[in-house]
């Protein structure tokens, strides 16, 4: 037991500590195009040339940083210093899981690691929008909006002639709207619903967008007009049918039968045989 204590004594007062690797910001968010830090820290006790890596894990991991260069699409736009790694210009293809590795062969623990989510942020692109440009009073109308692109996903509002579309600030409003799919119905259209249409996107990245405007036109159904060409269609299958009971009455049909399908026999003297076929 004295022994024990006496060989940790001798391990502490020689200062032997395992490799301790760390971040500051293990989730870094940063808009698409910008730069990004990746930070690692790094403390060893007896190794004083540690050996630094950086992979990202993806379906397969893949390094980033090995034997003091960067490889593949980071060269040309990453730096190191210390172990801390800047990236350049990031895009969607960036984003990850990224792991520091620093390897200390001189202490007692070898191998520390750390590591850092990189999201990329993707401001708004401009939607695209599903605006009819006509509809009948009392028909249901569907209007959509969407945003394919945006990171994290954009909020949708609709405007109506500059005015936002908010169901909860008017009383029996006849719409709704869903700002996470973009979508606003109205039950059941009235001609007041006439107007210019318009969707903007935002997800707090970057600027709103919107898409082009689009005039929808509500009108009444017209009612006249409709039982006029009823009334218009009756009367000429009426028409029609007392044309045809009147020619088949008058036996037009019997006689043109006649004309087309009589068969008149030849004339029987070309069936008199001569005596020259007579044996």
């Amino acid at each position: 037991m004295i022994l024990s204590l006496v060989f940790l004594v001798l391990i502490q007062s020689d200062g032997v500590t395992p490799v301790t690797v760390s971040t500051l910001i293990p989730v870094v968010q940063v808009q698409e195009n910008s730069e990004a830090e990746l930070s690692c820290d790094f403390k060893t006790e007896r190794e004083s040339n540690p050996r630094i890596e950086w992979k990202k894990k993806d379906k397969e991991v893949s390094f980033v940083y090995f034997e003091g260069h960067f490889t593949g699409p980071y060269q040309g736009r990453a730096t190191i210093d210390g172990a801390t790694v800047r990236l350049q210009r990031v895009t969607q293809a960036d984003a990850g899981e990224y792991r520091c590795e620093v390897s200390a062969p001189l202490d007692s623990i070898k191998l520390g690691e750390t590591n850092v989510t990189l999201k990329v942020l993707v401001p708004p692109h401009t939607p695209s929008c599903d605006i009819p440009s006509s509809a009948l009073t009392g028909s249901q109308v569907v209007l959509r909006c969407k945003d394919q692109h945006s990171i994290p996903p954009a909020s949708y509002t609709w405007y109506k002639d500059k005015t936002a579309l908010v169901p909860e600030r008017q009383t029996n409003a006849n719409y709704t709207v869903d700002k996470i799919s973009g979508v606003l119905i109205f039950q059941t259209v009235s001609r007041s619903d006439t107007g210019l249409y318009y969707c903007e996107a935002r997800n707090g990245v970057g600027s709103p967008k919107r898409c082009e405007s689009t005039h929808m036109q509500i009108d009444d159904l017209n009612v006249p007009a409709v039982i006029t060409g009823v009334v218009v269609v009756c009367i000429l299958v009426i028409l029609c049918t007392f044309g045809v009971c009147y020619a088949h009455r008058q036996g037009y049909f019997s006689r043109k039968f006649k004309q087309h399908s009589g068969y008149s026999h030849p004339p029987q003297e070309d069936f008199k045989h001569t005596q020259s076929f007579m044996l």
